[in-house]
C-alpha cells in the first residue's frame, strides 16, 4: 500500500545558473507534481517558484532536499493533512 501526502514546495532561485539543474530534477519527479507556478522577479534577479505535489513523504523530502542542495537555491516544504492510501 502506498501512502501519499499533498504538499507545497516553495523555492527561491537566487543563482540563475542553477535553473537547468532545477528543471532536470523537477522533470525526474514529474509523476508526483500536480502543478507548478513560477514568478520571475526581474527587479531582484531571482525566481520564486511553488510546486504542488502528491507523493509519499520520503519522495517529497528527497525532492525538496535535492532542490535545496543546488547552489543559490532555497526550498521549504509545507505539508497538508490530506493523506491518501492506495
Amino acid at each position: 500500500m502506498m501512502v501519499t501526502r499533498v504538499a507545497v514546495i516553495g523555492i527561491i532561485v537566487e543563482n540563475l545558473d542553477s535553473t537547468e539543474q532545477l528543471n532536470a530534477i523537477l522533470h525526474r519527479y514529474s509523476g508526483y507534481i500536480l502543478g507548478r507556478m513560477g514568478i520571475p522577479y526581474r527587479d531582484k534577479d531571482i525566481n520564486v517558484i511553488s510546486i504542488a505535489v502528491d507523493a509519499p513523504q520520503d519522495v517529497t523530502n528527497a525532492l525538496s532536499g535535492e532542490i535545496g542542495a543546488l547552489p543559490g537555491v532555497n526550498a521549504k516544504t509545507a505539508y497538508s493533512h490530506v493523506i491518501t492510501k492506495s
